[in-house]
């Protein structure tokens, strides 16, 4: 098994959930989380202020998933989120040595 691990745009959630729904991918988590990556962040102006704004909101989806369908989520994922443009994201994979469901017991390799 391994763990898929994704930084995107919030604005992006609904569109990679289509992606990975059309190719039968259901199951995945979703935290709203502040990061900053290689943009670091811009200056603004509030109410006569200047503001460095450093930490971007952005969601962390997490989805564990079998060795096998792991290059089609991540062309789904890929194809929800990218918009071109700087800060679309960060997509990891990661092995997983252990999985089991808490309910029955059964355990994945």
């Amino acid at each position: 098994m391994k763990l898929i691990t994704v930084y995107i745009r919030p604005e992006c959630l609904t569109a990679v959930k289509q992606a990975l729904y059309a190719k039968g991918i259901y199951t995945m988590s979703v935290t709203n989380i502040l990061g900053s990556g290689r943009g670091a962040g811009f200056t603004e102006t509030y109410r006569g202020v200047l503001m460095e704004v450093n930490l971007l909101k952005k969601l962390r989806i997490e989805i564990g998933i079998a060795e096998d369908k792991v290059d089609t989520a991540i062309e789904a994922i890929k194809t929800g989120a990218q918009t071109g443009k700087e800060g679309d994201g960060v997509i990891f994979v990661s092995d997983i040595a252990r999985c089991m469901r808490i309910r029955t017991g059964e355990e994945t390799l």
